[in-house]
């Protein structure tokens, strides 16, 4: 096998593989509302469109939605996190509930609404989003309350996602928690990080950070940009003072158009090209990105493997309108085309 390929086979056989893990997600929940409509005039009152209200859907967002990513694909998934005691709270846990995902780790919080993104879509573009969420950090008692409930949950698990979305539940100390629970199973423990808050994230087995994460968390301007990552030094810079500094196993970043750049210590670094073919949404592209990527780890598949799957994943989310996921099938259709 090519280095830069994935047999079919062998991601049919991932995918099987796939489904004998159980994968721990804990970090910020969301609930997402999409308000659809058409425009055709614009309001007399302001120089906004006016959009014709046709129908509202409701998804799993932020954590919840690299849970929906991970149920999708037939992986036994458990969900942790805070949540207000609320409406909001209720319909996330139903529609978790739809989809298999248990989420028993979902402590309510009487202080804390729980986080909402209205998104109003028109002709399939996004005209505003509005957030109705709590940001303050999450207190010692349900920080210590989540990581029992993971500590609980963790001899049965293969790995687990921490989704940090700035909303205040990933904190040091729920972070160090988890690298501990972790390191003493031997469990993969992988992060989507938020540089705007700042956590120590050394010692994670895998950080999916975009571009221009990582060069905020590597302190460094991005002066320029070469559209071939492989000659691009800023880029190659900015990952080699990330490795050398957070020492992940695995560092994957993720530059949209351009694919994915795939960097660990002593080996050179790797380029995924993208395989996405229409975009049109690429809201939760990351969300698909680390659950298809820490799924095919957790089923025995190689960093490269596993970058494969995921930038195929990450191919066919993003010709999606709204957060969207990819099942097996879909999956297995862009590998045979």
């Amino acid at each position: 096998m090519s280095r830069s390929t994935l047999p079919p086979e062998r991601a049919a056989a991932l995918l099987a593989a796939a489904r004998q893990v159980r994968i721990l997600v804990v970090g910020d929940v969301m609930l997402d509302q999409f308000i659809w409509g058409t425009v055709a005039r614009i309001s007399p009152e302001a120089p906004v469109p006016v959009v014709d209200f046709q129908r509202e859907s409701f998804m799993p967002g932020g954590a919840a939605n690299v849970a929906r990513n991970l149920a999708a694909l037939g992986v036994a998934t458990e969900i942790f996190g805070a949540v207000g005691r609320d409406h909001a709270a209720q319909q996330l846990q139903h529609l978790l509930g739809e989809q298999g995902i248990q989420c028993a780790g979902l402590r309510a919080h009487p202080a804390r609404s729980t986080s909402m993104k209205t998104r109003i879509v028109a002709q399939q573009q996004q005209v505003v989003r509005v957030d109705r969420e709590t940001r303050d950090h999450l207190d010692g008692r349900m920080t210590r309350r989540l990581l029992a409930a993971v500590a609980e949950r963790l001899p049965r698990a293969t790995a687990v996602i921490v989704g940090d979305y700035g909303k205040g539940v990933v904190t040091q100390p729920l972070l160090d928690g988890l690298k501990h629970l972790c390191r003493s199973r031997a469990v993969w423990l992988s992060l989507d990080p938020k540089p705007v808050h700042r956590l120590d994230l050394t010692g994670l087995s895998l950080i999916t950070p975009n571009r221009k994460e990582a060069f905020e968390l590597a302190k460094l301007e991005d002066e320029s940009r070469d559209p071939r990552p492989l000659a691009d030094a800023h880029l190659l810079q900015a990952a080699d003072r990330l490795l050398n500094e957070l020492r992940p196993a695995v560092l994957l970043v993720t530059l949209g158009e351009l694919g994915m750049l795939l960097c660990q210590r002593g080996q050179e670094p790797f380029h995924i090209p993208t395989v996405a073919q229409e975009v049109f949404d690429v809201s939760g592209a990351g969300d698909t990105v680390i659950a298809t990527f820490t799924m095919a780890i957790a089923a025995g598949a190689s960093p490269v493997e596993a970058a494969i799957l995921s930038n195929h994943a990450a191919g066919l989310v993003v010709g999606k309108v709204g957060t969207a996921t990819v099942s097996p099938e879909e999956l297995m259709r862009s590998f045979e085309s």
